[in-house]
């Protein structure tokens, strides 16, 4: 068998209509849609069906709404004998992959990333925030640049998510700064739709909670791989990665060296699982020309009968 790599999404892959071929045909779907609605007091499938955009993308809708239609597309994947040997997933979809590689079950993932939201939410409103994605520069020529503006308010690395693309987040003035530098430098600085400053210092106030909240969840040793993003390498030991989830909170996500290093272990077919095609649209990116792999996208059931029939 070839190896092979399931990507899972995150925040700013949802759609209106995500998920709802799979609800349509299968009981464990809408069981598992079920489940996401007693743990949130939340009409997730409304949400996820129906929208409207403007509530579903609200943060503390949006990690619950996207977790499990993730989960959905894993256990359709999986019912039919199909697993994968690494696992990843961008900042939310991480969670998705704990789930995936048999670190925690799936009511856990529900009620971790619900409340990840909540928190992250609450911060959001003490704290104003803005994320910007710096296009055309390499990670160290952007780390200059937030370096250089240090000192008169919160700016950091948020996302490498390829050689050229890194997200920066926090204060909107600093963040504003950093960006104008960059254009200088004749890089784009496109503006992202988020309500707070993600993976920076200006939501530090819910890292202690969100920690001791992951001390409520029994994390087990992982049955298959999983690379995280705060290290891009592998996590065996439970109380490790049950740490390194809780510093992901504020830390960057490294994607880039997460997807090089999935290179690196060889992995020749690679799934995105869940909504969107981000992920493969990024993987695209980061890989070499030559590099010999298959990519598929397993979030509709057209989509994942392809990938059944030729993975």
């Amino acid at each position: 068998m070839k190896k092979t790599a399931f990507l899972f999404p995150g925040q700013g892959s949802q759609s209106v209509g995500m998920g709802l071929d799979f609800y349509q045909e299968f009981d464990f779907a809408r069981e598992l849609f079920d489940m996401a609605e007693e743990i949130t007091r939340i009409n997730i499938s409304r949400l996820c069906f129906k929208g409207p955009m403007e509530d579903l993308t609200m943060t503390v809708n949006l990690q619950p709404a996207v977790t499990a239609v993730n989960l959905v597309c894993l256990s359709a994947i999986e019912k039919e004998g199909r697993g994968a040997d690494i696992s990843a997933g961008h900042s939310l979809g991480e969670y998705s992959a704990l789930n995936a590689s048999g670190v925690i079950s799936k009511e856990d993932t529900l009620r971790l990333v619900f409340k990840r939201g909540d928190l992250m939410n609450r911060e959001s409103t003490k704290h104003e925030g803005a994320m910007h994605a710096i296009i055309g520069l390499a990670i160290d020529k952007v780390q200059g640049l937030v370096d250089e503006v240090q000192g008169g308010g919160v700016v950091s690395v948020a996302n490498h998510n390829t050689e050229h693309q890194i997200v920066i987040t926090g204060a909107p003035e600093q963040v504003e700064k950093v960006s104008s530098l960059a254009a200088l430098q004749e890089a784009k600085a496109v503006p992202l739709k988020v309500s707070g400053a993600w993976h920076s210092e200006l939501i530090k106030g819910a890292e202690d909670e969100f920690r001791d909240f992951l001390d409520t969840v029994s994390f087990n040793t992982p049955e298959r791989g999983i690379i995280h993003n705060v290290t891009a390498d592998f996590g065996k030991d439970p109380d490790e990665i049950k740490a390194v989830m809780a510093r992901q909170l504020c830390s960057p996500v490294r994607w880039y060296d997460s997807m090089r290093r999935l290179i690196d272990e060889k992995v020749e077919i690679f799934a995105e699982v869940g909504p969107g095609r981000v992920l493969t649209g990024l993987l695209k990116k980061i890989l070499p020309e030559d590099y010999p792999c298959r990519i598929y996208n397993i979030n509709s059931l057209k989509n994942m009968e392809k990938f059944l029939k030729e993975a």
